[in-house]
């Protein structure tokens, strides 16, 4: 079983960064100058440690005025970089993550919640009752799908 926290110290945020780095930029071959941003310093990073305090995945939630330049609607946060590393997939700490980052969002005055999620993972965050909009588009050679769900 695994605890969700905030990341709050630098040694945290280290673990979330690295299984991040294990996800996107080892197995997704995503360059890592695009997979970290000037968003991560004013973002809220969630961490999903194993008993052992080994890190198992993490998810990053924008929210107040940063939400709000990239989404144009007020109330609207932003989940991203949900990563479970491969120890723990099929474990359903995939939608533990996605939940806790639903309600840190609420916690911070979020009404809806978007996120960009890749077209292999539509089926997963439907389950979880997020709708599609727009079309497909690539981000970092992986193609993306906006998609929403009122908190």
């Amino acid at each position: 079983m695994a605890r969700i926290e905030v990341a709050g110290t630098e040694a945290e945020l280290a673990l979330a960064y690295g299984v991040r780095r294990e996800v996107f930029v080892e197995e997704q071959n995503v360059p890592a100058e695009l997979e970290y941003d000037e968003l991560d310093a004013t973002s809220v990073h969630l961490l999903a440690l194993a008993e052992d305090g080994s890190p198992l995945g993490t998810g990053r939630l924008i929210h107040g005025a940063h939400a709000l330049a990239l989404t144009g609607r007020e109330g609207r946060v932003l989940l991203g970089r949900l990563a479970v590393a491969k120890a723990a997939r099929g474990t359903g700490l995939g939608a533990e993550l996605v939940r806790a980052t639903e309600q840190a969002g609420r916690e911070r005055g979020g009404l809806e919640l978007e996120l960009h999620a890749q077209v292999q993972a539509l089926g997963f965050y439907e389950r979880l009752g997020y709708v599609a909009e727009g079309p497909v588009y690539d981000d970092a050679g992986i193609p993306h799908r906006t998609m929403t769900r009122v908190l």
